[in-house]
């Protein structure tokens, strides 16, 4: 009866507060206050709450959480799909807006947002404060126990932040929350400048890898935890953004401020924040080699020794995006479930295997086919052995191609004498795919048909088709099959890569080249690493022996292009992309380009590799932000919209 009594008085005070305070903007209480003592009263009341902060995370693996899969230029989609969400892919149409923004992590469930795709982050902020103000309370948790948890909750308060700050910019910092007793003023929170934002972020990264693990000791449950390792990932990944064009002296921003007269974006260029990227990179790469993390190399798998080593090094990059928790994932989402996202990749060999789960949808676009480096690694428009050839000039595969390519199969050009990486991670029309059950051997690789009238080819069913000729490999784990003539397709399920070693080696070389006057070995070594890798020769060489521009790597602003094309191919199709081309200010030009794609109705070669446009892309200054969603806005004054919003 007490306990009826207490929250029916706690809900009349929150009552009588939200009353007074018609412009809430962050809720003062949480809804779960009266239950607090409650959840912590003992560890495993406690651990529960704990669990209730993680859950927050987005699911990167899913395209209806996760922007950075089908909000950019990266993927294109079909509507309707079966089975799969297209809301986010809505972003990339640009049919974002204020009223119902796509995509919405700014937001509050006790404010009633509509989400649309996003979760409530400042619910998330709200409750890890929660939980670091009362983990002090249960009887029975472990010093030692209690430490780590504190840890975990500071590095999930610095992402939550972190992921509203790479949407958003400036955003109010929930250092901690409001008592009971404040103002209709004082919970109109402010937005807070770029930098202290970053600074705030950096810091408390800094005190949760302070008591985090070096690695996870228990791996039947705790992987996917946080990490010294993740948390200085996530530091060096907050920098880097920081010092890069989106955020560093962007002239477009320079005159927003707040009704404080407060410039809420940096006024100038420094480059000493390239300096401060580059230090925390080294030491997010230092910790992460010391707790054992290192590039993957399938040929420690135990299907490698029966490969041919053509077959070996196209698994290479593709292996370290799907193979479960292999050394170079530092941050794997666990969580998330990879089975749609497979499933929108996957293709069909056969009658039957498409009655059932196999969506054959998630369709690369033309210009990421082409981005990818020729066999001599430069790209094909530097290529001096490709000068006069005609990319979309159709040829017979030969004996020579048929771990590629199916031998005598008529294809283009574009798909011959490419990168170990390209054909590690695109679907094509006559291409070879490793896995579905064929592993022991690549003798006998099945092979893609795409053109109108074969089984995985055209518009039909015209909810499980590609839009563009292709379809994303990478992201499919070679032991993930459907049986012949079987529609019941068996996931073989991996922890999508939120951050891996080779992301932190080309930031790092990034870092570097930003911040020396002229690149030197320093730079060029890390990303020979992981060239090096997939059988590519290290860029210096590359570009002296096969490039019509062999000085590019040696002044910045061409080794600048290297890395930034290095970034799109060894990170393709893992939601890194689309915050790349935002932070480096290259989405207002990549994002207006048409989407081009094959001629999916075509049923012989000469009409099948016919280019078309399957959409036009507008794209404009104001995309580079988050909208903040009108209603928020009403309810506090003190907030500034994003530009041109």
């Amino acid at each position: 009866m007490k306990t009826y009594l207490t929250i029916f008085k706690t809900f009349i005070l929150i009552l009588c507060i939200s009353l007074a305070s018609c412009q809430e903007y962050l809720n003062v209480v949480p809804d779960n206050i009266p239950t607090v003592d409650h959840a912590f009263k003992n560890r495993h009341e406690a651990e529960g709450f704990l669990y209730g902060c993680f859950s927050f995370l987005p699911s990167f693996a899913d395209a209806g959480s996760n922007p950075a899969l089908l909000g950019g230029d990266e993927v294109w989609y079909i509507d309707p799909v079966t089975g799969m969400s297209p809301r986010l892919w809505y972003i990339a149409r640009g049919d974002q807006g204020t009223n119902a923004p796509l995509a919405n992590y700014w937001g509050s469930k006790q404010n009633g947002d509509d989400l649309k795709g996003g979760k409530a982050m400042f619910t998330a902020l709200s409750d890890c404060n929660i939980f670091l103000e009362n983990i002090h309370k249960p009887y029975d948790l472990t010093e030692e126990e209690r430490t780590r948890w504190v840890a975990e909750v500071k590095f999930l308060k610095a992402f939550y932040h972190f992921w509203l700050f790479r949407m958003y910019g400036p955003i109010p910092l929930i250092k901690e929350n409001l008592p009971i007793s404040s103002t209709s003023e004082e919970v109109q929170r402010y937005r807070e400048p770029v930098d202290e934002v970053v600074s705030y972020i950096a810091s408390l990264l800094d005190e949760a890898a302070s008591d985090l693990p070096l690695q996870i000791e228990d791996l039947m449950n705790d992987l996917g935890r946080p990490t010294q390792p993740m948390a200085l990932a996530v530091k060096a990944q907050l920098l880097t953004l920081a010092a890069s064009p989106l955020f560093n002296g962007n002239p477009d921003y320079a005159d927003i401020t707040d009704n404080r007269g407060i410039h809420l974006f940096p006024q100038s260029y420094s480059a000493d924040k390239w300096k401060t990227a580059a230090d925390a990179l080294k030491t997010a790469i230092d910790v992460a080699h010391e707790a054992g993390h290192d590039l993957f190399d399938f040929k420690q798998t135990n299907y490698a020794s029966k490969l041919n080593e053509k077959t070996i090094l196209a698994m290479q990059v593709r292996g370290a995006a799907t193979e479960r928790w292999n050394k170079e994932i530092i941050w794997g989402d666990s969580n998330s479930n990879t089975d749609n996202l497979q499933r929108a990749c996957h293709p069909i060999f056969m009658g039957g295997q498409g009655t059932g789960g196999l969506r054959k949808c998630y369709a690369p676009p033309l210009r990421i086919v082409e981005q990818f480096y020729t066999e001599n690694g430069v790209p094909i428009e530097e290529d001096k052995d490709w000068v006069g050839i005609d990319p979309m000039g159709i040829k017979t595969a030969s004996a020579s191609d048929k771990l590629y390519i199916q031998e005598g199969f008529e294809t283009i050009n574009l798909h011959f004498k490419r990168e170990a990486r390209f054909y590690g991670s695109i679907i094509f029309d006559g291409g070879t795919f490793y896995g579905n059950s064929r592993t022991t051997t690549d003798n006998n690789l099945w092979v893609t048909k795409l053109k109108f009238g074969n089984i995985s080819g055209g518009n039909t069913p015209t909810d499980r088709h590609s839009s563009t000729g292709y379809l994303c490999k990478k992201m499919i784990h070679y032991l993930s099959s459907v049986p012949d003539n079987s529609d019941q397709f068996t996931q073989h399920r991996y922890a999508f890569p939120i951050i891996r070693l080779a992301d932190l080696y080309l930031m790092y070389a990034e870092a570097l080249n930003e911040w020396k006057a002229t690149p030197d070995q320093e730079v060029y070594e890390y990303i020979d690493k992981v060239r090096a890798r997939t059988g590519l020769e290290g860029v210096v060489k590359s570009w002296q022996k096969h490039s019509l521009t062999p000085d590019k790597p040696k002044n910045k602003e061409g080794m600048r292009e290297i890395i930034r094309r290095e970034r799109m191919n060894e990170l393709a199709f893992e939601g890194v992309r689309f915050w790349d081309l935002k932070r480096w200010k290259l989405a207002e030009t990549s994002l207006k380009k048409p989407i081009r794609g094959l001629n999916i109705m075509g049923e012989t070669a000469q009409d099948f590799y016919q280019v078309k446009t399957v959409y036009q892309l507008k794209y404009a200054k104001k995309d580079y932000l988050w909208p903040i969603k009108q209603s928020v806005l009403l309810r506090n004054k003190n907030l500034v919209q994003n530009l041109n919003w």
